[in-house]
């Protein structure tokens, strides 16, 4: 089995962000996102990873490699434009061959990984061909959603089948919307060539998927028992980046002076210095940052060669390079790599922004 891990995109749900750094390279527990979901592959036993790439790819070779760190042989595979998730499928035919494949959003965290659902894919498949069964063309994974209007939306039979897949409908079936990874057979690629795009512009799996149900090809479902996050939206990264943080076990490589207090589940990492500060867990400090009379709360995670002084900070991410100074409370916050973040002394006192596209900001 290979792996297609879906890099490309534009990331206008994280802008400011996003204008300058690929989205599956934010750093969640100060691990950029994209190696969660290739951590996940390698698990599953799929070394022979296909990266997806748009106009982020050089950002994304650079981080990545050739994926020899993890024991992975990475292939990458550029798309011209952000054409659909089938598009991406169409584009990689010469890389899958006629492989079975999982297809993985980068962008997405899974609390429980994706091997058992390989092992139970391949399991069907194989009982179900030596009982001359229908044996599944695909795997799609669920989870129920507050908001299915927001997601690709599956709706399940009396008898446990999959009947139809509906892209954000006004009128959900069901709260089962779809999570980010996919397993398929070489069936996938019959249905990627015969679907249209839909109304903007694109190839949806969704079609592909119906395509499959509609030519009398079985999709099996899972739904997740774990936590699953999509984190293109600011809210959402930073429960995921609670939920990750909430696992770490705790370790101080840096440099913690006899003036800081380090309370509850906290990694301080090598080269790290934590001056008369307090760092609440959980949380993580990145190589090379240095916090300076400063209180780092809960479920904060600062990326590396950062400084953070006189200040108080949670529940945020920081990444790397930034300065913040002389900051009384920050909260909730994503703050971009090389930002300053600082208070004037300047008179008259007042809040002077120099803030980009698509940026939000929220004043006390």
């Amino acid at each position: 089995m290979k792996g297609l891990i879906l890099s490309g995109g534009a990331g206008t749900r994280l802008r400011p962000i996003t204008h300058t750094s690929a989205k599956q390279l934010v750093p969640v527990a100060n691990k950029p996102i994209l190696f969660y979901g290739i951590e996940d592959m390698v698990e599953a036993g799929i070394t022979r990873i296909g990266i997806i790439t748009g106009e982020t790819g050089e950002e994304i070779r650079a981080a990545v490699g050739d994926g020899s760190r993890w024991g992975a042989e990475v292939t990458y595979i550029p798309q011209e434009a952000p054409l659909g998730l089938a598009h991406c499928v169409l584009i990689a035919r010469e890389f899958l061959g006629d492989d079975d494949f999982v297809m993985y959003l980068g962008d997405n965290l899974l609390r429980q990984g994706i091997a058992e659902f390989v092992e139970r894919f391949e399991q069907d498949r194989t009982r179900a061909d030596d009982a001359r069964e229908s044996v599944p063309s695909a795997q799609i994974l669920l989870a129920r959603v507050p908001d299915p209007q927001r997601f690709g939306v599956a709706e399940i039979g009396a008898d446990g089948e999959v009947l139809r897949l509906v892209e954000k409908p006004e009128d959900p079936p069901s709260d089962l919307a779809l999570v980010g990874v996919y397993l398929f057979d070489r069936s996938i690629h019959d249905a990627v060539a015969a679907i249209a795009p839909s109304p903007r512009g694109e190839l949806e799996i969704t079609d592909a998927i119906q395509w499959l149900i509609d030519h009398d090809h079985r999709v099996r479902h899972e739904v997740l028992d774990g936590w699953w996050k999509d984190t293109g939206k600011l809210q959402p990264l930073l429960e995921g980046n609670r939920l990750v943080l909430e696992t770490i076990e705790p370790s101080v490589s840096g440099s913690v002076d006899a003036d800081s207090i380090i309370d509850g589940r906290v990694v301080i990492e090598p080269g790290a210095e934590i001056i008369n500060s307090t760092v609440r867990g959980p949380a993580i400090i990145g190589e090379r940052t240095r916090v300076v009379n400063s209180y780092i709360g809960p479920f904060t995670s600062i990326y590396f060669d950062c400084e953070i002084i006189n200040t108080e900070i949670e529940h945020s991410v920081v990444l790397e390079q930034s300065v913040v100074r002389d900051v009384p409370r920050i909260a909730d916050s994503l703050i971009g790599k090389q930002v300053e973040v600082r208070r004037s002394a300047t008179r008259p006192h007042a809040t002077r922004l120099m803030v980009g596209d698509h940026s939000v900001v929220d004043l006390a």
